[in-house]
């Protein structure tokens, strides 16, 4: 496959590339400025509410008596929505992305199955953006250092795009670089999402969202700052020196920026592919990150809490899992450790003997927790007075805890999740 490049001789040509794409990125130019982001997303709130009066019109005309949620909810808003969040990207796009987690198991399949595209589609910036970055970042003439530069992106999301590239001294490199403006955006994009919503009804007035919104934006700064990102990655690979079934991408600091961050090149296959892999293989990598997720809480007291399926990979040929992504890691007080702790241990130890069960050997593939899970959030919505705003640690705990249940549901894997956390049931027998 022949890709726009760098040449052997540092000028912009056609290359073939080594590495195949998992993401064939269309390119759109990123809304820099607050006006023309907040244009965006009133045409989108505009064409939603129209959306909205047509089908209560034609369900009326049918003598039927449609409630809100039936109307905001259809195909066509959700569609209208991923396109518009995924022309955005920033956090606008990065809540959609929260809403679309789960891909279909938390949300009705039908919108689950549109919104999901926003953990994979997002567009990716023209190359003259492109180019208008790496120039910032790198000065002019960057490309000189380079044997080889793919400009279309192997992956686009929310904040920023991932190239690959090898350098005149041979280091295979996968760049992240990120959307010119997203920094700036990020404060309005959040405030005009939640002006959105509650506009829309889909939050009540009464519910304060403040502390929510306040922690949205510093966790979205922090996940924009790259060079943050880098030392949380280099932090984490050090935890996890004794650990050889993981395996990071090394951070490669002379080339890296708050808004580019070069990584060494790790390949593997995406996670969810191991779907069609023997049973004990998908029992084996499922297990492997629920006991990554507790030495994260009880050992390490550092949490990566970005749950997206994409942030983990496989080498088939040496079985290690590859953990990418660390713009959302957070540190944990030990307060929130040693509650979180007790929690569990009484979940398994004390409570009904289908609990203890479930924990013991948990059967991901055959649960219906999603589903009933789906099914109390749509009665919670209606009894506004029992809402409340929960702790910003506990709500990106119990992300991270969510996402690893989708994902080894997604494999079908069987986990003896309570002999895992056994280890770690009292601090005094924590290894």
């Amino acid at each position: 496959m022949l890709r726009a490049g760098v040449a052997t001789d540092g000028s912009r040509g056609d290359m073939r590339d080594d590495e195949p794409s998992d993401h064939a990125a269309t390119t759109a130019a990123v809304p820099g400025g607050r006006a023309s982001r907040l244009l965006r997303l009133g045409t989108l709130a505009g064409g939603v509410a129209g959306s909205m009066l047509a089908e209560g019109a034609r369900q009326f005309a049918q003598g039927k008596r449609p409630r809100i949620a039936d109307l905001l909810l259809t195909p066509a808003n959700a569609r209208r929505v991923a396109d518009q969040l995924a022309q955005l990207r920033g956090a606008a796009m990065k809540f959609g992305q929260l809403l679309s987690m789960d891909a279909g198991d938390l949300l009705p399949p039908h919108l689950g199955e549109i919104l999901a595209r926003l953990r994979a589609d997002a567009q990716a910036m023209p190359m003259s953006q492109l180019v208008g970055v790496l120039d910032a970042n790198w000065g002019k003439g960057w490309d000189r250092h380079f044997r080889r530069f793919s400009f279309t992106p192997v992956a686009a999301a929310s904040i920023g795009q991932v190239h690959l590239a090898e350098t005149k001294d041979g280091r295979r490199l996968a760049i992240k670089v990120q959307y010119p403006g997203i920094r700036r955006s990020i404060d309005s994009d959040i405030d005009n999402v939640a002006s959105l919503l509650r506009a829309s009804g889909l939050l009540p007035g009464g519910l304060d969202v403040g502390p929510l919104l306040c922690e949205a934006k510093r966790q979205l700064h922090a996940e924009a700052d790259y060079l943050g990102e880098g030392t949380w990655l280099s932090r984490y690979a050090g935890l996890l020196a004794d650990a050889p079934e993981f395996m990071l991408p090394e951070v490669h600091a002379d080339l890296t920026t708050a808004s580019v961050l070069a990584m060494s090149c790790m390949g593997g296959v995406p996670v969810e592919s191991l779907l069609h892999a023997p049973q004990a293989e998908r029992d084996r990598v499922a297990g492997l990150l629920f006991r990554l997720f507790f030495r994260e809480i009880f050992e390490f007291r550092l949490i990566q809490t970005d749950p997206n399926f994409a942030n983990y990979r496989y080498d088939c040929a040496s079985r290690r899992l590859i953990l990418l992504d660390f713009g959302a890691t957070r540190d944990y007080p030990a307060v929130i450790v040693d509650a979180y702790r007790r929690l569990l241990a009484g979940a398994i130890v004390n409570d009904r003997q289908a609990m203890s069960a479930a924990a013991s050997a948990h059967d991901f593939g055959s649960s219906d927790l999603p589903a009933r899970m789906r099914a109390a959030g749509l009665a919670l919505s209606t009894e506004r007075d029992s809402w409340h705003t929960p702790p910003a640690d506990a709500l990106f705990l119990h992300r991270k805890a969510g996402g690893l249940y989708l994902l080894a549901a997604r494999l079908k894997a069987r986990v003896d999740v309570g002999a895992l956390f056994r280890p770690w049931a009292s601090p005094q027998t924590s290894p």
